[in-house]
This record gives C-alpha cells, structure tokens and sequence, in this order.
C-alpha cells in the first residue's frame, strides 16, 4: 500500500496514521525529478518508503550507518560511500565514487538517485552538488536550487571548495 505524500517545509513526506495519529515519514526531497537529497533511512518500514517513492539507487553519505541490507529486498541498488560530516576538506575519490555511480544509474532511464546522510544537511547537500556540476550545472545555480528545495542544506566552505577542486580536476 502507497502512502500520500505531503509538502511540508520544502520537503516531500510521506503520510501515514498509526494508532490515529498522523505521522511523517521518509526524509526525502526532489532536487530534479530524477534526483533526490534527505536524511538517513534507518529502517526497514522507511526503506519502504524509499522503493514506493520510485527510488532506484541510493548514495549513502552516512558513517553512521550502511543501508545495503535494508535496500536489497527492494532491488535497490546502494553506494556506501562513508564520510564524516566533519567540515574537513574531503579527498577526489569520495565524489568520484559517487559521481560515477549516480551516472551511470541515471543512463537506464527509469533510474532515480536518492543522496542521502544522517540529517541531509551537509554530507548529501555536498555530494549532490558535486554531481550536478558534474552533468554540467554552474555550482552556484546547483547550490541554489539545492537550498530552494531544501532549505535546511548548508553548504560548508571547505566541502565547496572539494567539489570545487573534484570538479577541476584538482585534489
């Protein structure tokens, strides 16, 4: 059974009743029709959630937490790609390894991406700004797209400055 969704506060929720209260669930914001950004999964009802939204392939940006187990019955193809959200510059091969494997998803047309972390406010943010630009938006447009949508994105200097440096070439 599908749930009904609902826009609250720039992000898409799904709805559900339990025990007669209404309560809202996965995290997940539209950043393009094929692309999404939010926060951490964490269990199998969410994941439900996650492969009723049409979701497809999955970038974990989270440490914390490896969504693979809960993905696999849903077909869903995850990218544990860990960082720490710690405003540390961040090495290439992070946003290559997820660049990479969000393109090469997005070929099959039916593809949707969901970049994830624990909260969606720094680590997804980042790594869905590194791959827009790498498909050919100006960062400052991505990033300002990122925030309209998702208004809690915080852009921290020094993971501009990676994607920055991924998207160059450099670092």
């Amino acid at each position: 059974m599908g749930y009904p969704s609902i826009v609250r506060g720039g992000f898409v929720h799904t709805v559900e009743l339990v025990g007669g209260e209404t309560t809202i669930g996965m995290d997940i914001t539209w950043v393009t029709e094929r692309i999404a950004v939010g926060g951490g999964i964490w269990t199998a009802e969410n994941m439900v959630k996650v492969a009723e939204a049409g979701i497809t392939h999955i970038i974990d940006m989270q440490i914390e937490f490896d969504d693979t187990e809960l993905a696999r019955p849903h077909g869903i193809v995850v990218l544990w790609n860990p960082t720490d959200d710690d405003f540390e510059p961040k090495p290439r091969e992070l946003f290559r390894r997820g660049v990479d494997f969000a393109t090469a998803a997005l070929a099959e047309e039916s593809a949707k991406v969901f970049v994830h972390c624990a909260a969606g406010v720094h680590r997804a943010p980042m790594m869905t700004l590194a791959l827009l630009g790498s498909l050919g938006w100006d960062l400052d447009e991505a990033m300002s797209l990122i925030e309209e949508r998702r208004p809690v994105a915080d852009f921290a200097e020094g993971y501009v400055r990676s994607v920055e440096r991924f998207l160059d070439g450099v670092g």
